[in-house]
């Protein structure tokens, strides 16, 4: 028998394929490209840094398929950064004219209660 170094254990099954190699099939897979949040930024945040985002997105499968694979990563991870950017700028703006109008509400109170 073949197997006769191994003592004990069974011999494989026929037909039996190797594991796959660690990644896949089809070597390592490509960082996340973050395109869908830097498309859902740009519209629903921040314009300018959202059209910052979608430009390092777009870069990431390209310079993965071209073999670039640290260029890939530092575009992924700049695409994710500028998307939150763009998040965060929203939600500041967002709260700062919620105080702003409270404000102007509270000043618009006073002043039409000090008339009466």
């Amino acid at each position: 028998m073949a197997y006769d170094n191994n003592p004990g254990y069974p011999p494989p099954p026929p037909g039996a394929f190797p594991p796959p190699p660690p990644g896949g099939p089809f070597g390592p897979t490509p960082p996340n490209n973050h395109l869908v949040m830097a498309i859902v930024t740009t519209v629903l945040c921040c314009l300018p840094l959202g059209v910052v985002s979608i430009v390092y997105a777009t870069q990431v499968n390209s310079k993965w398929a071209a073999g670039d694979y640290q260029g890939a990563m530092a575009a992924s991870e700049s695409a994710k950064k500028w998307w939150l950017a763009s998040l965060l700028t929203a939600l500041v703006l967002f709260v700062l004219y919620i105080i702003f109008v409270v404000v102007l509400g509270a000043i618009s109170f006073s002043t039409s209660a000090s008339l009466d």
